[in-house]
């Protein structure tokens, strides 16, 4: 006689016999080899997420300090246009990863490239690796460093996912030791998309065969005056939201042995973006009062959020001076007022936001020759092919 054991997984039953007479042990090692399954499952598919995966490669050397420039001035803007996508009832996810190339420094065994970044969901350590960045004099193997992303970040399986590709150079598209062909064959095995972005004249680029290294993946090539200065508009809603800013930051609820250190980048980035300019620095707060800025590895408020989040677990000599003797009740409470706080004061901001959105359209003309205008352009559009879209 035989007993059978079921277990749902991946929608669909799952019956396995087992005899009545197997040992208890047997029965156990099943149910444990079972639980990884369904683990693994669960861990590498979430039904009610997608994924935008975008992987910059940065070229570092001499000639592109204005390239990296524009990349500090505008990764909150680039953000933020990309915290309107829309795709059905899906929960969307931003991850970005940061590679440099073509820079003196970096090992010439690794063909001059450097892993900066994994893919990463956490905007202020990518700030702050994007601020640390510096240009000196190399080799740009194009090829190389595309390969290298492709085999190193952890890209999603699904092809629904949106994953992209975006280097950014003004050397020839052919020089290295791995030719690009490769490379883009290996990205369209893994549906990954190559955008290009050449740092100088559109006709240069493509003599180059810039524009056939985005062509090979039906991606996007850009040409831009990376030299340019990043004009920010300001508008008469900016010292509003700076000073919500300022509250917002004081909803955070640091914990944790890295909690510390992670409050104290979350301020250094703010005042990284206004380094630029004040209206750079309302650029990341709206950023910040939007659905990708969560820190929930280090904020009380965020980590709440989770189902699974234990109150009890939090080791009270790791938080704040003032809330170490509260009681895990009292921490509730104080957790739930500064949900509160933040969902009124991000609410605040957005709404301003739209304000401010409709400010800068009737103000300013459009420069399309820059580095946000090349990721927003071929994102937007490579994203209408996985049925995502944007509304603001």
């Amino acid at each position: 006689m035989k007993t059978l054991y079921t277990w749902m997984l991946a929608g669909c039953l799952l019956t396995i016999p087992i005899s009545c007479q197997a040992k208890n042990d047997r029965n156990a090692e099943l149910a444990i080899k079972t639980e990884k399954t369904l683990e693994i499952y669960t861990s590498k598919t979430d039904p009610d997420t997608k994924n935008i995966q975008v992987a910059l490669l940065l070229d570092t050397s001499n000639s592109m300090d204005g390239l990296i420039d524009q990349a500090k001035a505008q990764l909150w803007e680039i953000v933020n246009e990309l915290s309107y996508a829309k795709c059905g009832h899906y929960e969307i996810k931003l991850q970005i990863a940061l590679y440099e190339y073509g820079n003196d420094r970096l090992p010439s065994q690794e063909g001059y490239i450097r892993q900066v970044l994994p893919f990463s969901d956490d905007l202020d350590e990518i700030s702050k690796e994007l601020f640390a960045l510096t240009t000196n004099g190399g080799n740009e193997y194009c090829g190389k460093v595309i390969n290298t992303s492709i085999n190193q970040l952890d890209w999603k399986k699904d092809n629904d996912h949106l994953k992209l590709i975006f280097i950014a150079g003004n050397e020839p598209f052919t020089q290295g030791p791995l030719d690009y062909k490769d490379a883009a064959i290996d990205a369209k095995e893994k549906d990954i998309t190559i955008n290009t972005i050449f740092c100088g004249n559109y006709t240069q680029g493509i003599n180059t065969k810039w524009k056939d290294g985005a062509n090979l993946t039906n991606g996007e090539y850009s040409a831009i005056d990376h030299n340019k200065e990043t004009i920010h508009i300001a508008t008469p809603y900016d010292d509003i939201i700076l000073q919500l800013n300022r509250r917002l930051n004081n909803t955070y609820i640091y914990y944790g042995n890295e909690g510390s250190k992670k409050i104290s980048l979350q301020a250094e980035q703010d005042r990284n973006a206004r380094s630029y300019s004040d209206a750079n620095a309302v650029s990341r707060a709206i950023s910040k009062s939007s659905g990708f800025y969560k820190n929930k590895s280090w904020d009380l408020v965020d980590a709440a959020e989770d189902e699974s989040f234990e109150i009890e677990e939090v080791v009270k000599e790791e938080l704040p001076i003032e809330l170490k003797e509260k009681s895990s009740k009292e921490l509730k409470q104080y957790i739930v007022q500064k949900s509160k706080e933040r969902k009124e004061i991000q609410d605040e901001i957005q709404n301003l936001n739209k304000k401010r959105l409709a400010y800068i359209k009737k103000n300013s003309k459009k420069d399309g020759a820059n580095l946000e205008a090349a990721l927003i352009k071929a994102i937007k559009t490579q994203g209408q092919r996985k049925s995502f879209s944007w509304e603001k």
